[in-house]
């Protein structure tokens, strides 16, 4: 694979597109936490992985728009926050998600008189994901789409899924998203639990297998249903390569 830049890349926070208001983001990090077992007859440290974590920092631009930046995330709520990193739009890319507690918003005025906040997301319960765009960056659809599928090379793995869903904004009762797989890109099939909660307005979601050992085959696409005239959202889904477990 080529190098690539960060250019065209974006960030989602709970149902806000707030891309166009991030200055840079200064990590995306899953740290694992290490235990030390060392015995006495040992002549260095044994170590073995402990808790899984994951944070996201940013620092954002000052925006007072309805929708961006200073409303979003002004208030540091008790509830977890949902957010969403995008490589690039094209489908198929490396994203990353969080289910998180926001610990920060900073100011910080420059000399030139440049406002910025530094923005700390650590992970809750889950860490940090990485996984593939379902959507090439925010996808809008006016009535039931099946999307374009993900081709994810390997026939298929049992070690189960996760998915993010982020909704922006919704005209009309609601949309159901959800995930299908295929083993042949032609005959296709719900992922078992994979169906998101119907959404009728903006707002964010998580879901995963039901099973850790759930099979999920070759490609796989996002399938929209519902009565709307504008839906407009984001997915990233997780394939596991090896046993994973919360």
């Amino acid at each position: 694979m080529a190098k690539e830049s960060g250019l065209g890349d974006g960030l989602f926070v709970q149902g806000f597109d707030l891309s166009g208001d991030i200055q840079q983001v200064n990590q995306i990090g899953s740290p694992r936490a290490v235990i030390d077992v060392t015995g006495i007859d040992k002549k260095a440290y044994e170590r073995i992985y402990g808790i899984r974590d994951g944070v996201i920092d940013m620092t954002t631009h000052f925006n007072t728009a309805v929708g961006q930046q200073f409303p979003t995330l002004k208030q540091i709520p008790d509830t977890d926050t949902h957010v969403m990193y995008r490589h690039g739009t094209t489908l198929g890319n490396p994203a990353a998600a969080l289910v998180a507690k926001r610990t920060s918003f900073e100011m910080t005025r420059s000399n030139e008189g440049a406002v910025t906040f530094a923005v700390n997301a650590q992970a809750n319960a889950y860490g940090l994901e990485w996984g593939v765009q379902l959507t090439a960056g925010k996808r809008t659809d006016t009535t039931g789409t099946n999307g374009t599928s993900v081709d994810q090379t390997t026939a298929s793995t049992s070690f189960g899924w996760q998915a993010y869903l982020q909704v922006f904004a919704v005209t009309g009762t609601s949309v159901t998203v959800k995930i299908q797989d295929s083993a042949d890109n032609s005959s296709w099939a719900d992922l078992s639990g994979a169906a998101f909660t119907a959404a009728t307005t903006a707002g964010v979601q998580r879901i995963q297998a039901a099973s850790a050992t759930a099979t999920v085959r070759r490609y796989v696409r996002v399938v929209s249903s519902g009565t709307f005239t504008n839906a407009q959202f984001a997915v990233m889904f997780n394939r596991n390569s090896a046993a994973v477990t919360f």
